[in-house]
């Protein structure tokens, strides 16, 4: 049996705690797209350093960790326009439904939010739909 499951089972754990974290010392969501989204619109001066910081280990742990073990398969497409456009599909999405899925799913399901439960669902439908649609439809991936 392949052991992969368990970098999803860590990564969840880690980004279980990191939002625990971070409610408990700030009293805030972690949301990833409202902490990046505050840098780039300047929303976020009052807190630009604990801002940046995030954005920083978001980046640089997963270039650490690289050097520390396997890297695992990801499966994931090498069409670089496909990644670009998945990316600000993502961006757009977040916007549009006023977070991400770390606010959302992670933060928002934790503490029983109805609207954080809804948008997890409506993001898990979308992600299914757009995969059997470009997959076994129109074979793109």
């Amino acid at each position: 049996m392949h052991l992969d499951w368990i970098w999803g089972l860590i990564g969840g754990l880690l980004i279980g705690t990191a939002g625990a974290v971070f409610l408990l010392a700030n009293g805030r969501i972690m949301g990833a797209s409202g902490i990046i989204g505050g840098l780039v619109d300047g929303s976020g001066k009052s807190n630009w350093a604990e801002r940046s910081a995030f954005l920083a280990g978001v980046i640089l742990w997963p270039m650490l960790f690289l050097g520390i073990a396997e890297r695992p398969d990801t499966h994931i497409t090498q069409n670089v326009v496909i990644l670009i456009v998945a990316g600000l599909l993502v961006g757009v999405g977040t916007r549009l439904a006023n977070g991400c899925t770390s606010g959302h799913g992670v933060c928002g399901i934790s503490r029983l939010s109805k609207r954080g439960i809804v948008a997890t669902v409506i993001y898990l439908m979308a992600g299914g739909l757009t995969v059997l649609v470009f997959r076994h439809h129109l074979e793109v991936m």
